[in-house]
């Protein structure tokens, strides 16, 4: 699923602009801006690949990209409901047997 993406025309000053924009966001909060109010967290270790590749004899392309994995999100829901294995170990009623 696409979060967010940009495409334009920029000159190299414009370019190394924007990768240092990112690069400060990376060390100073951990997270990426983007689009109007959009924002990830990116985490503390990445996978990192870098691609340059020759499309044809006049074009290059460079594809800079950096994955993680977040951790699973906890729910409300989840927190409140009684564990399976809680429930079977309670004890059962018991009819306490008429004395003799």
């Amino acid at each position: 699923m696409d979060i967010y993406e940009d495409s334009r025309m920029a000159s190299r000053s414009d370019l190394a602009a924007w990768l240092r924009q990112l690069a400060n966001q990376l060390e100073s909060d951990g997270r990426l801006f983007y689009g109007a109010a959009g924002a990830v967290t990116v985490a503390d270790t990445v996978r990192c690949e870098l691609e340059i590749e020759r499309e044809s004899e006049t074009e290059v392309s460079v594809e800079i990209e950096f994955s993680w994995t977040e951790p699973a999100r906890v729910t409300v829901a989840d927190e409140q409901e009684p564990a399976k294995d809680a429930e079977a170990a309670e004890p059962a009623e018991t009819t306490p047997e008429p004395a003799s």
